[in-house]
């Protein structure tokens, strides 16, 4: 199986050893998200909910280009700085998918290496082809 860095034109890494979107054998492996401005990479501040919609529309946006979108999410891997958090993080987590066909998903209380961030949320999924 071969891996392929899917591109996206404008976005930034913030000068770290990372690449947003890894491909192989159909399945995509997206680079947790936050709640930073993909082009500019800057933190966006708020609250969890704030943050946890943020990395979601970042993850719909790299999803979209590459040729796929939330009805292709395999798995979740969500890290929660503050467990009092979580319920918070659900209501607005659960918007994104269409109910009873959630993908797969762990939860784990996990503090940042960057300062203000609440919530880094990671997805493998697949291109939908």
């Amino acid at each position: 199986m071969k891996k392929e860095i899917v591109r996206v034109p404008g976005l930034s890494t913030a000068g770290l050893p990372f690449s947003h979107i890894v491909k192989a054998g159909g399945v995509l492996y997206l680079t947790s998200q936050l709640s930073c401005d993909l082009q500019t990479g800057d933190m966006i501040p708020g609250d969890v909910a704030a943050q946890t919609r943020q990395a979601m529309e970042n993850i719909q946006y790299l999803l979209c280009h590459a040729e796929s979108s939330m009805q292709h999410v395999l798995s979740v891997r969500i890290y929660l700085r503050n467990a009092a958090d979580f319920r918070e993080m659900n209501r607005v987590y659960r918007e994104y998918f269409t109910e009873g066909e959630e993908p797969a998903r762990v939860t784990v209380q996990a503090p940042s290496p960057i300062r203000g961030i609440d919530i880094e949320i990671e997805v493998t999924a697949t291109t939908g082809k």
